[in-house]
């Protein structure tokens, strides 16, 4: 591996915004595809973030700086990417659900889905359960994943699973599930695909599911 790209994927896990950008600006001026800083660099760099949240060497603010960090950077080489050859694993779509207004594990999930290859479609916050059956028919995506923080509003994810039923589409996606609140049994329960506890486990567990 270069020196760019180990620079790059340790800037990247201490979350260091600005001269992780640097770095990439001259990665890429010495001839470096923004393909290769994708998949050498900044996938791995979440991996271990996310490795490292789940051991409990890292904790919330760490990962959110990591995420920022690779937000940032996805955006700096995002037209590149364009450009070339790099193909997204699938599509999937997040939101929080009805009732709860929590974004932060939706927003860590998202940047996490997006380091990882993914194409995510983000609904945001408070979103019904037929909104998630107009994007899925819009979208066909191949995931759909389900937030709720607080426990009153788990619940909706049951509501938001009937109405992809109902609608003829809960054969055509996996609906992951996570929050503070839920648990495995709840997901189970309500017939998730799966649960994961953190953003780094719900990567894994869509990766594991592709193939």
């Amino acid at each position: 591996m270069s020196d760019h790209l180990v620079a790059i994927k340790d800037l990247c896990v201490r979350g260091k915004r600005v001269e992780l950008l640097a770095a990439i600006k001259a990665a890429m001026a010495d001839g470096i595809e923004a393909k290769t800083l994708m998949t050498d660099a900044l996938i791995p760099a979440m991996s271990v973030i996310g490795e490292k949240y789940s051991k409990g060497e890292y904790f919330l603010p760490h990962m959110m700086l990591g995420a920022r960090a690779m937000s940032e950077a996805m955006e700096a080489i995002k037209t590149e990417l364009v450009k070339g050859t790099y193909e997204r694993k699938a599509k999937a779509v997040v939101g929080t659900v009805a009732g709860d207004f929590h974004d932060i594990g939706k927003n860590i999930v998202k940047l996490m889905l997006e380091g990882g290859g993914y194409e995510v479609i983000d609904l945001g916050v408070d979103v019904s359960p037929e909104r998630f059956v107009e994007v899925v028919k819009a979208e066909s995506p191949r995931f759909v994943m389900l937030s709720a923080l607080i426990t009153l509003t788990m619940e909706s994810m049951r509501g938001t699973i009937e109405a992809l039923s109902s609608a003829g589409l809960r054969d055509k996606v996996l609906i992951g599930v996570g929050g503070a609140p839920v648990t495995q049994k709840f997901a189970d329960e309500i017939g998730a695909d799966f649960y994961s506890q953190d953003a780094y486990g719900c990567v894994e567990k869509c990766n594991q599911l592709l193939h």
